[in-house]
């Protein structure tokens, strides 16, 4: 986890980071093998603690997912949150914005799916839109843009100071392993309708989205929201560190199962 944690201030190149990372385990093998055995575990575990955190309802989890078209946030939900109860967990994906969303401020709409507490909210794809997609195309200006930011962390705040507790992934993958997977999706007719010439189009812009992130993470990466760049090439290494962290969090909230209620005196208690 802290390998891939963005600290606060630092500046930031994704040149850098290799997304075919794969830390300590190797790429294929046994490796493989005992990576996804370890996430396994900590799947079993994340749904233990999900059970506390849904019993209590005090506290809030919310995972923010973003990272270049085809890195993973489908699969990184389906994979890693499978042994979550449903009933305690939300996905939210926030698209284009009706005609009543532009009529309030960019966030309004995003305060509204941040997670109850006791619940999980995960954002696939998110607020980060507004500062993305708007300045790689040129829709808001760079003052607009350092305005944005600000606001972010102050929202982002107000929800940790709420009991919410933030964790953002940038899902980082390669534009070589971009265009693997999208002739895959392609090429599959099983997937094809996962694919959108949209995609092709926004590929073009590689750079300046790289830029985007680049400057966005530098700039939103605080102690009580934090960044993590995690390497996506390999899709069953994205998933471990993912849980990792996740798990992390919910085991920082020290969670145990709430007390029972009073006045029950449950050694004698008979149900005929």
């Amino acid at each position: 986890m802290k390998n891939y944690h963005i600290k606060p201030g630092s500046k930031l190149s994704l040149a850098h980071v290799d997304p075919d990372d794969t830390g300590d385990y190797k790429k294929t093998g046994q490796g493989k093998e005992k990576a996804k055995a370890a996430t396994e575990k900590l799947i079993g575990k994340l749904s233990e603690l999900q059970e506390h955190l849904y019993a209590n309802g005090d506290r809030a989890l919310l995972i923010v997912l973003q990272g270049m078209d085809t890195s993973g946030k489908d699969g990184t939900i389906k994979h890693v949150m499978s042994g979550v109860n449903p009933q305690g967990c939300k996905v939210v994906t926030f698209k284009t914005p009706s005609a009543e969303e532009l009529g309030h401020d960019f966030l309004w709409r995003v305060h509204q799916k941040a997670p109850a507490k006791g619940q999980i909210g995960i954002f696939n794809r998110s607020h980060y839109e507004d500062v993305l997609i708007t300045r790689v195309h040129g829709c808001i200006s760079d003052k607009v843009v350092k305005q944005r930011f600000n606001q972010i962390n102050e929202f982002e705040e107000l929800l940790s100071e709420s009991g919410t507790v933030v964790m953002k992934f940038f899902l980082h993958i390669s534009k070589d392993e971009q265009k693997k997977r999208l002739e895959e999706r392609i090429n599959n007719p099983e997937k094809r309708w996962k694919f959108s010439e949209g995609d092709i189009e926004e590929r073009k812009f590689w750079g300046s989205y790289t830029e985007a992130f680049e400057s966005m993470m530098a700039a939103t990466s605080t102690d009580r929201a934090p960044w993590y760049i995690v390497p996506a090439n390999r899709k069953w290494y994205r998933n471990l560190i993912i849980a990792e962290c996740v798990v992390g969090a919910l085991e920082s909230m020290k969670l145990k199962a709430p007390p029972a209620p009073a006045g029950i005196d449950f050694d004698t208690l008979k149900i005929e």
